[in-house]
């Protein structure tokens, strides 16, 4: 799972939906058919603040927009991650803080996250502008988690279209994907 949508199952009245998700998504396989981790993945380049450019509806995330996700390392070598985004119904700020670490190589951009104790999820970047680190496609262990993700919170229409192609070539519903609003 991203490590942006995970973040927002922490929000405490969702408690009880906030367990059973988790309780899912630690209980899922590993990547979805046709999903491929990207190699050659270097984790000081990934660092810093990307903006949700779309993604696949889920509950923990509905109504938010300008939502980010800030990426840095922790003192055990893993990952310190806080997502943020607003909710348009209640004016507010939902932010969380969780930790990620990779699942079977630094080389490989195929993580684990957890914003609930022993609960992960799973973080698989598919694809990435390896020149200049600028835009990700990301998704979870399922199809039905996707997002892109960019350096700037809009994306130039020939990138975007790119994405959304090689999204789609790997069996994603694109055409369900939810634009993020960045004012």
């Amino acid at each position: 799972m991203n490590l942006i949508g995970l973040g927002f199952l922490m929000e405490l009245p969702m408690k009880r939906h906030i367990c059973m998700g988790l309780l899912f998504l630690a209980g899922c396989g590993g990547i979805p058919e046709g999903v491929e981790p990207v190699g050659n993945f270097e984790l000081d380049r990934y660092l810093g603040k990307w903006y949700e450019v779309a993604r696949l509806d889920h509950s923990f995330e509905r109504g938010l927009s300008r939502v980010t996700a800030d990426y840095s390392m922790r003192d055990d070598g893993g990952v310190r991650v806080f997502n943020r985004g607003f909710s348009e119904s209640t004016g507010e700020w939902k932010q969380a803080e969780g930790k990620a670490y990779f699942a079977r190589g630094s080389e490989e951009g195929y993580l684990k996250v957890s914003f609930f104790g022993p609960f992960y999820g799973k973080y698989i970047i598919f694809g990435l502008d390896h020149g200049d680190y600028r835009h990700a496609l990301v998704c979870g262990p399922s199809k039905s988690y996707l997002w892109i993700l960019s350096r700037i919170p809009a994306l130039d229409k020939q990138i975007l279209d790119e994405l959304l192609e090689k999204a789609s070539a790997a069996g994603f519903n694109t055409s369900k994907l939810i634009f993020v609003k960045h004012e």
